[in-house]
C-alpha cells in the first residue's frame, strides 16, 4: 500500500515521532468535545465530520492534519484538530510548549500501559509531565487497512 491508497488517512511513519522533543509556539487547533463512557468515545465520528466540514469550507485543512485528544475525564475528552488558520464560529486554541513523544502500536485497550511507559520515559529524561495529549494517527478503517494502529503520546514538560 502507498500513502493515500485508502483515500482517507495517509500511512503513518513512526520514526518521525518516536522519542522526539517537539516545541510548539502557538500551534493552532480547533477544539471540540467528545462525550465518552469510561473513556469509550460515543460521538467521535459526528464531532470529526462537523469539524472537518468547517475546515474544508474555510479552506483551512493543513497538509499534515493532526487530531489530538486529552482524555479529560471518564465522560468526555477534548479533541484538538490542527488548522491552517483561525476560523470564525469555532473554538480555536493555540497550543504552546515543549513535548516529549513516544509512538505506540496496538489495540486501544493497551492505553493505560502506554501511559505508564510514557511516564517512565519522561522520568528517565529527568522531566515532569504537565499535560498529556494522544495523537491518533489514522481512523479505525485506515488502521485496519494498513495493519497498524499507531498512537503518539505527547507529554508536555
Amino acid at each position: 500500500m502507498e500513502d493515500g491508497e485508502t483515500g482517507c488517512c495517509p500511512r503513518f511513519d513512526p520514526k518521525k515521532w518516536d522519542k522526539k522533543k517537539v516545541t510548539w509556539k502557538g500551534k493552532l487547533f480547533i477544539k471540540d468535545k467528545v462525550f465518552s463512557f469510561f473513556h469509550i468515545p460515543l460521538n467521535f465520528g459526528s464531532v470529526m465530520k462537523r469539524n472537518m466540514k468547517k475546515l474544508q469550507d474555510a479552506k483551512a485543512v493543513p497538509d499534515d492534519i493532526m487530531v489530538l485528544s486529552d482524555e479529560a475525564s471518564l465522560f468526555h475528552t477534548n479533541v484538538y484538530i490542527s488548522t491552517k488558520r483561525a476560523i470564525p464560529g469555532v473554538h480555536d486554541v493555540k497550543v504552546s510548549g515543549v513535548f516529549l513523544t513516544r509512538v505506540f502500536e496496538g489495540q486501544f485497550k493497551n492505553m493505560s500501559k502506554w501511559v505508564k511507559e510514557m511516564e517512565e520515559y519522561v522520568k528517565l529524561e529527568k522531566q515532569e509531565i504537565k499535560h498529556m495529549y494522544f495523537y491518533y494517527t489514522t481512523c479505525p478503517e485506515c488502521a485496519k487497512a494498513y495493519g497498524k494502529n499507531y498512537v503518539v503520546l505527547f507529554a508536555e514538560i
